[in-house]
């Protein structure tokens, strides 16, 4: 098969691996802004910004490294062995110190101790079935991948939907009913974090095959030589999520008490729609990821990398435009709660900033093909930087349009940092007059209809179906030719 159809089949089935489930998990949105004002549903988005920074310190680099090491071994038993012996002790060892030091735990996060159990045992579990999925990923099993990571989000979407909506009514209607022990008003947080746990203990049970295949051999050496490989993985990863999600943590820290925790709630909802951006450059990122270091050793790899890049500027910058103009179509039914939309002002700069991370993980390449992952986390740490220092200078005065603006100049910098420092390291011939018209123009038509146009939906509409028309013009013989085969167009 055509290692690009390949390609772009995987990237199918991962991408409904993610998008399906963030969909269901989007829908949640509606959900928790129905049931929450934005200053509950501010305290909850801090808890899930420490998930994700919790999550990236857990993991350690080590789903990178197993990648790596696992595609390259002639002993893959060993590197499995190897790597699940040191993600279960790491976590076992979290999980003891966690529970045992809770309420320090609990006050250095500013979190309720009333939560913080939850959170140590979700943030264990996540744990234990990070080398089982990329053990999945490796061996080219994404059907069972996208299953069980669909079947995560269904019981918790379900759950969800059960403690926050039904569970209510029901003992509203019925006192008597046999649900009524289990509801409690203004536990709103508690039961989604209990939904999470319970989703999360489901998948560890669906994903304990290559523990109990497992021969349990240690090799240290191996081990040293992975750790060597991971720790710049778990620098850039820390720097990532800081660019992620920690603008919620600053935004609580440097706001007036009283509206801080509506700040980030209003923030954090609006920030969502950019989830169409997201799960694309995700699903992409997920397929490309295992070829790139499949076929590094291939004859002429940097032609295909172009090629991948180019693809994804052009979907991509279609994405970042359709988004903008139905933003307002979307609020509706994402967002129905007005007391968040003040905030809708951020969506168009968290797309940008999403489509500039997509791009910098396509540019990515190079450095992790040819083992300097060193440059990841130096490039990271940048990001980070700006990250930190454009919010903490700006919250106080515009609030988050501070986290919005610095989310674009952080990815953005990554982007260009990534650019250069490859160029000379690992040439690759991307096609960059191509990508920066798509990105230019998606750029110039995005602003002009949200903030030029004010949001006119027959106006976007227009510039939408315009843009769509020149695309469909530039790539249709190039498009062709890789789902249809036939003749190679350059590109």
């Amino acid at each position: 098969m055509n290692p690009l159809k390949k390609l772009f089949k995987q990237t199918a089935i991962y991408g409904l691996a993610t998008v399906l489930p963030r969909m269901i998990s989007f829908l949640l949105v509606r959900v928790h802004t129905d049931a929450m004002p934005p200053s509950v549903y501010g305290e909850l988005a801090v808890i899930f910004a420490y998930f994700a920074m919790f999550n990236v310190v857990l993991a350690y680099g080590m789903e990178t490294a197993f990648f790596r090491f696992y595609s390259k071994s002639n002993d893959k038993e060993r590197v499995i062995s190897t790597s699940l012996i040191s993600i279960l002790t790491s976590t076992l060892l979290f999980m003891v110190l966690a529970l045992v030091f809770q309420d320090s735990f609990a006050s250095l996060l500013n979190i309720s101790p009333k939560y913080i159990k939850y959170v140590i045992f979700i943030l264990s579990l996540d744990a234990l079935v990070i080398i089982p999925f990329a053990w999945l990923r490796a061996n080219e099993r994404p059907i069972r991948y996208a299953i069980i990571k669909v079947m995560n989000v269904v019981i918790n979407f379900g759950l969800n939907i059960f403690f926050l909506l039904l569970l209510p009514r029901i003992v509203t209607e019925n006192p008597d009913s046999i649900f009524a022990w289990m509801y409690e008003p203004n536990y709103q947080i508690s039961y989604i974090i209990i939904a999470n746990l319970i989703a999360s203990g489901v998948t560890l049970l669906l994903m304990l095959k290559p523990y109990t295949i497992s021969s349990y051999k240690f090799d240290a050496d191996l081990w040293k030589q992975m750790m060597k490989y991971a720790l710049p993985v778990l620098v850039a990863g820390v720097a990532f999520t800081i660019n992620e999600v920690f603008d919620r943590v600053m935004l609580e820290a440097l706001l007036p008490e009283d509206i801080a925790d509506k700040q980030v709630g209003m923030y954090n909802a609006c920030v969502k729609l950019a989830l169409f951006m997201t799960l694309f450059s995700t699903a992409f990122r997920m397929g490309i990821e295992p070829f790139f270091f499949s076929h590094a050793g291939t004859e002429n790899p940097q032609k295909a990398y172009a090629q991948i890049t180019n693809y994804f500027v052009i979907l991509g910058s279609v994405i970042l435009l359709g988004v903008v103009v139905f933003a307002d179509v979307l609020k509706v039914l994402f967002v129905k709660n007005p007391a968040y939309w003040d905030a809708m002002s951020v969506v168009p700069l968290i797309l940008l900033a999403s489509f500039f991370l997509g791009i910098y993980h396509n540019l990515s390449v190079w450095y992790k093909v040819t083992d300097r992952t060193r440059y990841g986390a130096l490039i990271s740490v940048i990001g980070a930087v700006v990250t930190i220092f454009v919010n903490y200078v700006f919250i106080p005065s515009i609030g988050y349009m501070a986290s919005a603006i610095a989310t674009v100049l952080a990815y953005g910098t990554m982007m260009v940092l990534s650019y250069y420092l490859g160029r000379s390291r690992y040439p690759i011939p991307y096609n960059f007059r191509k990508i920066l018209f798509y990105l230019s123009v998606s750029i110039l038509c995005s602003a002009l209809s949200f903030y030029v146009f004010n949001r006119n939906l027959i106006l976007g509409i227009v510039l939408l179906l315009l843009y769509l028309g020149l695309v469909y013009k530039m790539e249709n013989a190039t498009l062709k030719s890789i789902f249809l085969g036939g003749k190679k167009v350059q590109n």
